[in-house]
């Protein structure tokens, strides 16, 4: 596959995945599609590991619902694409199954989930996530 064709279907199934979704992930999403925005916006700064950075950031926001976990690691994978980097792009390939069949049994709480950490090691929760999380929970997807 391309890279065009993995954007593409990641494209395509992302409206189709919204009727799937818990409360928890429709109230992490916006916060989740912020840290990709900003992902976005580092990298056409020309910041890659910046961009990195937030991408750890939505995945640790989003990696309690399997939909948000799974699209983080998407995000992840994309960008190991277009930096070359073969380590990366093979973890993410690794991880992306293990969070599409994994999630709803356990999650290591606060893994930034880059092939840089183990994908079993819980990590702390930097204080803001941590109060963005508990608020998607609560109900009201407000920190």
């Amino acid at each position: 596959m391309t890279l065009q064709s993995l954007q593409a279907l990641q494209s395509a199934l992302d409206p189709t995945v919204e009727i799937l979704m818990s409360r928890f992930a429709r109230n992490i999403r916006p916060h989740v599609d912020q840290e990709l925005a900003a992902a976005r916006n580092a990298e056409a700064a020309g910041k890659p590991g910046e961009a990195f950075r937030h991408l750890e950031r939505a995945h640790v926001l989003g990696q309690a619902s399997t939909v948000q976990h799974v699209r983080a690691h998407v995000h992840m994978l994309l960008w190991a694409l277009r930096h070359r980097q073969p380590r990366e792009f093979l973890g993410q390939a690794l991880r992306i199954a293990g969070a599409a069949t994994k999630t709803v049994l356990w999650i290591p709480v606060g893994n930034t989930g880059g092939a840089n950490v183990s994908p079993v090691r819980s990590m702390p929760v930097a204080p803001d996530l941590a109060r963005i999380i508990a608020a998607a929970k609560a109900g009201n997807g407000r920190a």
